[in-house]
């Protein structure tokens, strides 16, 4: 008899998360014993599930939620549970979110247009123990990291620069978890412009991703 994989799945969008829903459990082995509509629903989720013996083997976790973000609900479970197996399932292919990702304890990180097949290929690899990323998403992994190694230099006093109204703006949104496409959104800017405002903050922060320069600005008190 197949051994049944239990899923959680977390998606902040109703209709994708209950089309991936019926997808897994068409497969044969894959059972969804729980959903969560943002980061902090999953983080609860998981617990509970876990406290009832409902495992959950695998999580599904999109990076775009309220509340809490895929990366920091990932960390959040990684760190009471190290043993925690969790795919990344968004259509964000950033470099600094994929490497954030991993870094928080992801096991695997897939685009939400992976064909079906692929998703539960990943799924039952990750349930294995064995991690998986895209291809192409392990070469921006890959660019991640030797950019962050080239950048490495021996700690100095960093001189700091101050930020102008509208990167303090777009900070407070990053620091919420929100996209460039997002943000470029919300405050009727070009994505492109939001992506040199971004790389500007990275810059004056002396910071390499943005999970790093929101932390940075609560400690400075710039949010």
């Amino acid at each position: 008899m197949t051994e049944t994989i239990r899923i959680l799945l977390c998606e902040d969008q109703t209709l994708m998360r209950q089309g991936l829903r019926t997808i897994l459990e068409l497969e044969p082995g894959i059972q969804v014993v729980g959903e969560a509509g943002d980061g902090e629903e999953a983080v609860g989720q998981y617990a509970s599930l876990r406290h009832q013996d409902k495992g959950p083997d695998v999580v599904l976790m999109d990076i775009e939620m309220p509340r809490m973000n895929g990366v920091q609900a990932t960390a959040a479970i990684v760190q009471s549970d190290p043993q925690a197996s969790i795919i990344i399932l968004t259509t964000f292919d950033y470099e600094d979110y994929v490497f954030d990702a991993v870094k928080a304890g992801a096991m695997g990180y897939l685009l939400k247009d992976v064909p079906a097949n692929e998703l539960m290929a990943t799924i039952r690899q990750v349930y294995s123990g064995v991690p998986s990323i895209q291809p192409k998403i392990a070469s921006k992994l890959l660019v991640e990291f030797g950019r962050k190694e080239r950048s490495a230099t021996p700690a100095r006093p960093a001189q700091e620069e101050t930020l102008s109204p509208r990167e303090i703006e777009i900070l407070k949104l990053l620091a919420e978890g929100a996209s460039n496409r997002k943000i470029a959104e919300q405050l009727v800017l070009a994505e492109g412009t939001v992506k040199n405002h971004v790389s500007n903050i990275l810059s004056k922060l002396h910071t390499g991703n943005r999970t790093q320069a929101a932390h940075l600005a609560r400690e400075r008190k710039l949010l």
